[in-house]
């Protein structure tokens, strides 16, 4: 099996609250940035998607904190797409410091809206096939 997708990020001391830490909401600021990231690896702009009629949408997000993370610390985000049948489809990723230690592990559930009708698409395996040049970043 072949590592998942991963970009470096620094966090930075005015992301950290008063007692030091990564403040929450910025978990999902790295996972989001992982994913654009992932997209853009696999050929993706949001230009493109918008042209071709539809929008990526979070549906629901979980995040399991396991170890602080300080300013100052490395870590690599990593982004998996997981495809089942319907219209949704489930994006796994962890945050781990360089020493391999898990700071974070965060699920969500997307899906693609049709911009047009305001409804998620019924396959939007298919237009990651077709818009991405490198459909396999997506595990497809």
């Amino acid at each position: 099996m072949t590592e998942p997708f991963a970009v470096p990020v620094t966090v930075r001391g005015y992301e950290t609250d008063v007692q030091g830490h990564l403040n929450q909401s910025v978990y999902i600021n790295y996972a989001e940035h992982a994913r654009w990231s992932l997209l853009r690896a696999a050929g993706i702009t949001q230009a493109g998607l918008i042209g071709s009629g539809v929008g990526p949408v979070a549906l629901e997000t979980t995040i399991r904190y396991r170890r602080e993370l300080l300013a100052g610390d490395e870590v690599e985000v990593s982004c998996g797409f997981e495809w089942g049948e319907g219209k949704t489809f489930r994006i796994q990723q962890t945050i781990r410091k360089t020493d391999g230690t898990v700071a974070a592990e965060i699920t969500a559930v997307g899906g693609l809206m049709d911009l047009k009708e305001r409804r998620l698409v019924t396959d939007p395996r298919k237009y990651f096939k077709e818009l991405a040049a490198d459909p396999a970043l997506f595990g497809l």
